[in-house]
Order: C-alpha cells, then structure tokens, then sequence
C-alpha cells in the first residue's frame, strides 16, 4: 500500500538526516577500518530500514518500487557500503519468499528479516556460473524428507554476517540450464557449511563477501522456496526479483551521483587558480552541467519504470535500460568527480576517490550492463 505524502517525505527527511549526521561522518572510519560499527546497524534496525519493502503484515513498511527508489537515492548519498548491509534483506533475500514463499515460510523468517534480526544474503553466483547463472553445479540430493547440498557459491554479498542464505542449487540433473534448479533457506548456522576468507575488494569496504561452501550440507524438504510442490523452479523465483532489483541499483546510482555532484561543485567553488574559482571555467561548467543532466535523466527514467511496475505493467525491458544507464552515468559522474579535483581527487581523504571505486561495482552486479544490453535486445527484437 502507498503511504501518503506526508508521511513518505517524513521517511525521506528522517533518512537523509540519518546520512548526513551519522553515515557520512563515519565514511572515512569504516573504509579504513573495513567494518561497520554494530551501532550503526542497530540504528539502521530501529528505523527499519531492514524492512523497507517487506508486507507490513509481517512487520515491514511495504513501501511499493517508487516509494524504495526515493528512499534509496536517499540513502545513496552516504558510501554504497551502507546500504549494502540492508540491500539483501530489501531485496533479492526477501522478495523471493514474498511472491512465491509458503504462509509458513513467511510467517517465520519476514518478520526475522524486517526488523534485522537475520541479515539475509542471496547465495547464486559460483565459480563456474556468473552472469550464466543457469549454469549452476551445486548439487541439491534428496534423501527421505531432507536435501543434502555439495557446492561452492563466490562472491556472497553479506556471507560473513549472515543467518539466512538463499541458496540456489540443482535438484534435476536430467534438466538442462535454469530449469533443474530449487531454491532452499538454509540457516547459516547449519552443519556442513564453511566460509571462506572475506575478499580483498577494490572498493565497498565495510561491506563484506566470501565464499559460500557447502559440503553434505542437510536442508529439509520444505526449505524450498513455495514448498516441495515448487521443486526445479528456483530460477523462476530468482528472476522475479530482479526488476525490482535493478530498479533498485538504479535509484541507489542516482543518489550516488547526486552526493558527487554536491562534491565536485563544492570544491570547484572554492578552489581557486589563475585568481578566481576554478567553476568560474566554462570547460568545466561543462563537465559539471554534463553531469547533472545525465543524473536528471536517470532519475526520470527510474521514477518511470518504478510507477509503471507498481501499476502492474511489466517492465523488465525498461529495469533494463534503469540499469544501463543508472549505473554507466554514474560512472561517468565519479571520473568527472576525479577530474574536477584534479590531484585532490587522487587522494584517499577526499571522498571522491572512494566514491570512485565505491560506484564501479554497480555495472557488474544485478547483472552486468553488458546482459542489461541483451535483455533490452531481446524485448525490442521479440516485438517485431
């Protein structure tokens, strides 16, 4: 259900005062640190920011896609690194058991998710099996009323501090590609599961991912995803979440923007060379002018396609192009960003240069712009 305008822009202001004095000034620390003070996440649990979009009967706020989007692009003025702590829990950890979960499977794990107590993470991505995520070998046998997985998932956003993973593994050998594969909750404290190191990443400190290794792994039964009756349709279930996904990852690009926008014009005017400030320079007045019509446009786009998908229509063609866009433009904003503070840019103390590596990861994750690419492809090409 939508909120009112009154109460959403109260959300909105509520969120932004929580960057701007608590997030944005710990930035520094947790980069450096590579950690996220357990009092922050705390904070973020008692906003309920665990449970943004999560039904409000299973105590979440229900926001619907534009009203997640407004929030995000809030929360995307602060390192990415914050939001990703509640991004799976939003996300692709519990919209999957919102469309297709059992009653019983809601009952017990949305409420556990919406208010942080578990931090969920979305087990899929292997070593063999990326952006080909059909391409899954982690075996799921079933043995009585019980599976017994064996498998190795890489690159598992939040692995280190989760309780829930999604776990995405082959139950029909005989069915090629997407369609052998369930998707089963799995406790992370369950027997036969092993992480590995936390990975050195470029960018994103403070957020953490790892390998995910399952050997004799035991999950009942009715851990799949809809229940036992929902056997071999877990990359169904994965792919209903992904418009939203990436609609997601969309809105979060344009405030990342925004927040490097602010920056790039804040020392451009107080910068000065050659006796005036360096925004005084029409070239670059032009990079900063470039930079705030590409965010516009992305903004656009993402309010668009998220009012359309809360109005039923299907827009994973234009998730698609939100994706695109969003995240290439806010590449380009970040090297500007780099650019306008020319040497200043370089170094770790301005944010910029976090910022920079932070934004990278967007083209890649959610499905890389080079699959946004196809899917858009694809859409236009079937409708001839």
């Amino acid at each position: 259900m939508a909120l009112d305008q009154d109460t959403l822009a109260q959300l909105r202001t509520t969120v932004r005062r929580f960057v701007d004095e608590q997030l944005i000034p710990l930035e520094e620390q947790v980069a450096e640190e590579d950690r996220m003070p357990e009092a922050v996440i705390q904070q973020m649990r008692e906003l309920g920011l665990f449970g943004l979009t999560i039904p409000e009967e299973y105590g979440g706020l229900g926001l619907n896609t534009e009203e997640e989007c407004l929030v995000v692009m809030e929360l995307g003025h602060a390192a990415p690194a914050f939001r990703s702590i509640i991004g799976t829990n939003n996300g692709i950890g519990s919209q999957g058991l919102v469309m297709d979960g059992t009653e019983a499977q809601k009952a017990y794990y949305l409420p556990r998710l919406a208010s942080g107590e578990f931090i969920g993470s979305f087990a899929l991505t292997e070593p063999d099996a990326g952006s080909d995520a059909g391409a899954v070998k982690t075996r799921a046998v079933r043995e009585g009323d019980e599976f017994v997985l064996n498998g190795t998932k890489r690159y598992i956003t939040n692995a280190p501090s989760a309780q829930l993973f999604t776990v995405f593994a082959r139950t029909d050998p005989d069915l090629p590609g997407s369609r052998g594969v369930s998707a089963f909750l799995v406790d992370a404290a369950s027997p036969g599961i092993t992480l590995g190191p936390k990975n050195k990443k470029m960018g994103q400190q403070g957020a953490h991912v790892c390998d995910v290794i399952f050997e004799d792994c035991r999950v009942p039964a009715e851990n799949i995803i809809g229940g036992p009756d929902n056997l071999n349709k877990g990359f169904s279930t994965a792919m209903k979440t992904l418009d939203r996904g990436r609609l997601h990852i969309s809105a979060l690009s344009v405030g990342c923007a925004d927040r490097l926008i602010d920056m790039s014009v804040t020392y451009a005017t107080e910068r000065q060379q050659f006796g005036q400030p360096i925004a005084e320079f029409q070239l670059l007045q032009g990079m900063l002018a470039d930079s705030q019509a590409e965010c516009y446009a992305a903004e656009c786009m993402v309010l668009d396609a998220a009012r359309r998908r809360d109005q039923g229509e299907f827009v994973t063609m234009l998730a698609s192009c939100c994706k695109l866009y969003a995240t290439e433009m806010v590449g380009r904003v970040a090297d500007r960003a780099v650019q306008i503070h020319g040497g200043a840019g370089y170094m770790e103390e301005y944010a910029v240069a976090r910022f920079y590596r932070d934004v990278r990861l967007f083209r890649i994750y959610e499905g890389t712009s080079q699959i946004q690419q196809g899917i858009i492809a694809r859409n236009l090409i079937k409708n001839v």
